[in-house]
């Protein structure tokens, strides 16, 4: 299957400098897919000649006039910045000659501009950010994280369904469990939108498995999690400072004398491993997930390594077709009057 990823050149903290080595790094990887570099070819071409790339079908560059500074307002973004490397990659979306969109840029500006040019699912009011986030079990893919500050029981409804269809075609999961993040387990526990919410999933054909505390995110309770952005953001960047916390310290425990250090020595295969396993680039890449077409965000601050894993997630969900899976399934409930 022949693919085409465009990929916003200048977004993020480091721009070109990260984006060109993870799209050629991809681009030696995958074979049946084009990508279309998008931004200043004065600044792009030297890069991809430095690698005798220049001439390359399958890694071409579109230029774009401008770019989004990742401090800036998303409705200066939108309203000005029609010719930004991130409008055109969505633009080549939406006009049908590329099968999703990579971008490390300003994440308010690349949802609102996303948004308005792709717009949203039928039945789906507000798109979502979802990301797979590491448990014991493997990954629980988690929703949203940041695009809806405050989310009505409807809204973590829409979420779970498109959550649960994107477990289940990526994944393979049958079936796939579907949670409410929520301070705790029992019924009772929760405000009343949270209960809402469970009262209307237990209506649907999804296998709603109930409430799931902070902690069992990282057992793996369930394979999708759901709550609205305000908690998911929050809960994401707590995660990321405890990773952190716990890399200092151990470095700091390992470092401390020579036989600390002798330590650390012999454990270095098994803490090799448990720094793999909980690389933020190995997770790097989040779908906006609703939207009319595939726009993959990665972090701003990523390296080469966590770049390329956004364009794997990009090609992986390009490659099922995620949002025509999504509208279906929501239409089948619609028909059968599980959703309103």
């Amino acid at each position: 299957m022949s693919l085409t990823i465009s990929i916003d050149a200048m977004g993020g903290d480091h721009g070109p400098k990260v984006v060109i080595p993870a799209a050629i790094s991809a681009f030696r990887k995958y074979p049946d897919v084009t990508f279309i570099l998008v931004g200043n070819k004065e600044v792009l071409y030297p890069l991809l000649e430095q690698q005798g790339l220049q001439d390359e079908e399958r890694l071409v560059i579109h230029h774009a006039s401008q770019s989004v500074a990742m401090d800036e307002s998303p409705a200066s973004a939108l309203r000005g910045k029609k010719d930004s490397s991130m409008r055109v990659a969505i633009n080549l979306v939406k006009q049908g000659v590329a099968s999703a969109c990579v971008s490390a840029g300003n994440t308010g500006a690349l949802m609102a501009t996303a948004r308005f040019v792709l717009k949203t699912l039928p039945g789906i009011e507000r798109p979502a950010i979802v990301s797979a986030l590491p448990t014991v079990k493997g990954h629980t893919y988690v929703l949203d994280l940041g695009a809806n500050i405050d989310s009505s029981a409807e809204h973590l409804v829409q979420f779970a369904i498109m959550g649960s269809v994107l477990a289940e075609l990526v994944d393979g999961k049958v079936n796939p469990t579907v949670g409410l993040l929520n301070i705790g387990e029992e019924e009772i526990k929760g405000n009343e939108r949270v209960k809402e919410a469970a009262r209307l999933l237990r209506e649907t054909d999804l296998n709603y498995a109930g409430f799931v505390e902070g902690d069992g995110l990282y057992r793996g309770e369930v394979d999708v999690l759901v709550c609205d952005g305000f908690v998911g953001n929050i809960a994401l960047k707590a995660s990321e400072g405890v990773i952190h916390m716990i890399r200092h310290f151990l470095r700091e425990s390992f470092g401390r004398n020579i036989f600390t250090k002798f330590a650390a020595l012999i454990a270095s295969p098994v803490l090799k491993h448990f720094a793999s396993e909980l690389d933020p680039r190995a997770y790097n890449g989040a779908n906006f997930i609703g939207l009319q077409g595939i726009v993959i965000k990665s972090h701003g601050g990523t390296d080469a390594i966590g770049f390329e894993n956004a364009i794997k997630i990009a090609i992986l969900e390009a490659e099922h077709d995620i949002p025509s899976k999504i509208s279906k399934h929501l239409e089948s409930l619609l028909e059968d009057g599980q959703v309103a």
